[in-house]
């Protein structure tokens, strides 16, 4: 009986390494010892791959947040906390206290109760009051007179124009309702001045501008009473 019998093959005997590819393996071998333990990016990879979608998506929302600049929030504007000053009260017109003081006045002309255009004037006035150097200060304060409705305008002394405040006219009443003064002399004008200087009237008639309140206060006065607010020209 053959025995067979194989020779063993001769173990190659391994090649040396070339000093290129040894440097190459040495290199490999230092740069595994040199990185970082931990998961390959291959690894890292597959994980971000099975992140759901919903979480990767609110992962970049909190970087972008994080690292996007805070806008400053506006403060709400505090409201004002001082008190308003109280609104001023507008000055009484020196010319309409002009008549009130006197309760009967003259508009231009001399005569025995005082006058508002030399009042304006300052002084006495010759010829026409338009030519004087305050002529336009005169018209204001005529025309803001006979404006107003505590005066009334009648043609009363001397059948010159005349201003009556309204505190003295139930002793006009009184006066004009005895026949102490002429009821022509206490008929209402109301005067529309013009920039030429002439003027329109309208005409109430006495007693039709007398108010039931003015008629009362007048019966409660006596003659005697009526001359004296009225003064020594009646």
């Amino acid at each position: 009986m053959k025995t067979s019998t194989r020779r063993a093959k001769p173990r190659s005997a391994k090649r040396p390494k070339s000093s290129s590819s040894a440097r190459r393996s040495t290199a490999k071998r230092t740069a595994r010892k040199a990185a970082p333990a931990g998961k390959s990016t291959s690894a890292k990879r597959t994980i971000a791959k099975r992140t759901p979608p919903a979480k990767r998506a609110a992962a970049r929302r909190t970087t972008k947040r994080a690292t996007s600049k805070p806008t400053a929030r506006r403060e709400p504007a505090k409201r004002a906390t001082a008190k308003r000053a109280p609104a001023k009260r507008p000055p009484v017109n020196r010319w309409l206290s002009f008549v009130e003081q006197h309760g009967v006045v003259l508009a231009s002309a001399r005569g025995p109760v005082p006058c508002v255009a030399e009042a304006v004037a300052g002084q006495p006035i010759i010829g026409s009051w338009w030519a004087h150097p305050k002529g336009k200060a005169i018209f204001a304060a005529l025309s803001e007179i006979d404006d107003c409705e505590d005066v009334r305008c009648f043609k009363l002394i001397d059948g010159k124009v005349t201003f009556v405040h309204r505190r003295v006219w139930p002793a006009l009443a009184r006066l004009a309702t005895d026949g102490v003064i002429p009821a022509g002399r206490v008929a209402s004008i109301q005067q529309e001045h013009m920039p030429t200087g002439e003027h329109r009237n309208l005409i109430t008639p006495f007693p039709d501008w007398v108010s039931d309140d003015v008629a009362a206060a007048a019966r409660a006065l006596t003659l005697d009473d009526a001359r004296a607010q009225l003064g020594s020209w009646v």
